[in-house]
């Protein structure tokens, strides 16, 4: 077995272990409302910073105005509660009309 497959293997088996762990401990460990408020708090800003790096950058350098603005459209439907098509469909072409019109 080569290091490349045995490391797919470790992520697999680690990932299969994070899955069983919550159902095998539910009910047995009580956390503390003050934890369960910061990592509610910490998924939140891990999701923002993912948005973030994939709206507003590619390879290294700033992505352009098209994509943060179909991000922002998508945003913002998806708040108004949208339909999963409508924000995707939103989103898209903002940044495929801002693209057609040269703003990069």
């Amino acid at each position: 077995m080569n290091a490349t497959a045995g490391m797919i293997l470790a992520l697999a088996v680690g990932t299969y272990a994070f899955r069983l762990v919550g159902p095998a401990l539910h009910g047995r460990v009580e956390l503390p409302a003050r934890v369960r408020e910061l990592l509610s708090a910490g998924a939140v800003v891990l999701l923002t910073a993912l948005l973030a790096t994939g709206a507003l950058t590619e390879g290294g350098g700033f992505a352009g105005w098209a994509r943060p603005a179909g991000v922002l459209v998508g945003g913002v439907l998806a708040w108004r509660r949208a339909p999963f098509a409508v924000v995707v469909l939103g989103a898209a072409g903002t940044a495929a009309v801002l693209r057609l019109a040269g703003v990069a």
